[in-house]
């Protein structure tokens, strides 16, 4: 049962409650504090749901943890997996850290138990981000009746990267940042009652990489049965065969100076493949002949291992897996805006290289003709912009929703539509823009840049409209819009996030606020590989 609240000691203000509570989970006993924020929530950080994935345990299955004797203290996030990220209010990771398979819980302290339990997979390519990013803070989401949980995975080579020389695929597995993720809900099934929430209605939700992750979750057999709902917002489109996979270790290996081999990536310290891997990224963004890893180098994900993975999440969607999980499936309508805008991208200026970047992907005449078309007045950049959009992230996360829902599922669709103009400067409606709204954090400074600046009114307002939705879906499958029926086009069943003072939330629109779907229905999307 969830802890009561306890009392100030002697010169405490009467009556306040105190910064902590105590849980017990099957490990040993934890003390949270209240949140900031809000002193109805109570917070529980650093809490390890697997062993550290290093020495004996490195590229192998997550472990079960250690259990403690006492009360352990979880007032800070744990450690983040190894990554050569800074991000702003986050940690970063130092060679040493190791205990990274960590997560947060987020709970109503006076909640009634049994309460819609939300679990989140942060984004970042595969190679970066955390946890401990303040945009991912549980308190308004807690505050909407749900218990939080928010989590840590190993990333970059640890996570992803193809471990050759493996007689056993069982013991050194691909995918082993997915595999973390499912440890991670275990840890929930059998440890959130404890906390407030419920085992048996568990959504599992991510943005990005994130939510190719969730994707992934929701179509292997592996993780069946330990959640229910999903959201899915700006899923990637990008998935490795084995032998793609392999290549990329010969890449990252050789950029290391080791050997290829399982023993030679075993005697590579982790900061050492973490700098091997920026600087084979660094080669593809430099050089415009190498395809399509030039664009925007990420070389790691989900990996088709035939074990946990045998098929794209598209493909096993529309051949009716997971059919049991009911989806959210978002995307925003100016995803590429946010790339370029930080300069991860390739700067596509000319026709020349707008014509090579279509040739690259295999992308028809008649698709970059109806973008330019749509765009008439546009740079040759936004349109590539809004290609890249398409082929990435908008096109591939709606095609997840549609697929399901052909297949029998149950799915929402919905599009994030908000801008802003301030002096002189517009924020589109990009990747990422929308996950501070759904968590009702848009007084973070660390996402300032991401919304333009200090929220108005009507961002509060669509702020309350976006959380509403995840917490009724969490509760209950509906977020307050009707389901896709299946059919060949989605139309009004589309819930289109914007301001008030942008028009109304539901239905379609047009050109590149619904992300040029009629221009993309009648082009096959090609299958990237990381």
């Amino acid at each position: 049962m969830l802890t009561r609240p306890r009392r100030t000691p002697d010169g405490a203000g009467a009556g306040e409650p105190v910064a902590e509570d105590v849980f017990t989970t099957k490990s040993g006993t934890v003390r949270g504090r209240r949140a900031a924020r809000d002193h109805g929530i109570v917070v529980v950080r650093g809490l390890p749901y697997a062993a550290p994935p290093f020495g004996a345990f490195r590229f192998r299955e997550p472990q079960p943890p250690d259990p403690w004797d006492g009360v352990r203290d979880c007032a800070a996030f744990g450690p983040v997996a190894p990554q050569s990220a800074e991000l702003p209010g986050a940690p970063v990771w130092s060679p040493g850290d190791e205990d990274i398979l960590t997560l947060n819980i987020w709970t109503p302290a006076d909640g009634p138990g049994d309460l819609p339990v939300l679990v989140w997979i942060h984004g970042g390519a595969y190679v970066f981000g955390s946890s401990a990013q303040p945009d991912f803070d549980g308190t308004a989401l807690a505050g909407e009746g749900l218990v939080v949980v928010t989590l840590n995975s190993r990333l970059g080579f640890e996570g992803f990267g193809h471990v050759p020389d493996a007689d056993d695929r069982a013991v050194f597995p691909d995918n082993r940042g997915l595999l973390d993720q499912i440890a991670a809900l275990r840890w929930v099934r059998d440890n959130i009652a404890a906390f407030g929430g419920s085992p048996d209605r568990v959504t599992l939700a991510g943005q990005s990489s994130g939510a190719t992750s969730v994707a992934c979750l929701a179509v292997a057999d592996r993780a069946r049965g330990l959640f229910r709902r999903a959201v899915l917002h700006s899923a990637v489109n990008a998935f490795a065969t084995q032998e793609q996979a392999a290549r990329t270790t010969a890449e990252v290996a050789a950029e290391a100076g080791v050997p290829a081999t399982r023993a030679g990536l075993l005697a590579t310290p982790p900061e050492a493949l973490v700098a091997a891997t920026d600087r084979v990224c660094a080669r593809y963004a430099q050089d415009p002949a190498a395809g399509q890893r030039h664009y925007d180098p990420a070389i790691y994900g989900p990996v088709a291992d035939g074990v946990l993975l045998t098929a794209d999440p598209l493909e096993a969607l529309a051949a009716g897996a997971g059919g049991a999980v009911e989806l959210l499936v978002c995307h925003t309508t100016e995803e590429y805006w946010l790339l370029d805008a930080v300069g991860s991208s390739a700067k596509i200026t000319t026709e020349e290289q707008l014509a090579v970047f279509a040739a690259d992907f295999g992308l028809p005449v008649s698709l970059v003709e109806g973008h330019r078309e749509r765009l008439p007045d546009a740079p040759v950049l936004d349109v590539h912009l809004a290609l890249h959009s398409g082929l990435l992230f908008a096109e591939y996360s709606a095609r997840l929703a549609e697929a399901h829902a052909r297949a029998g599922g149950r799915a929402f669709l919905a599009r994030f539509d908000r801008r802003r103009d301030r002096t002189g400067r517009r924020v589109r409606a990009w990747h990422c823009a929308d996950i501070p709204f759904a968590f009702g954090n848009l007084h973070e400074e660390s996402v300032q840049f991401l919304v333009g600046g200090p929220p108005g009114e009507a961002d509060e307002e669509l702020s309350r409209r976006m959380t509403g939705a995840w917490a009724e879906f969490a509760a209950h499958g509906d977020p307050g819009w009707e389901p896709l029926d299946g059919s060949a086009r989605s139309g009004g069943a589309v819930r289109v996030w914007r301001t008030a003072a942008e028009g109304p939330a539901g239905g379609a629109a047009s050109g590149v606020r619904d992300g040029f779907r009629d221009l993309w229905r009648t082009a096959g999307l090609p299958l990237l590989a990381p």
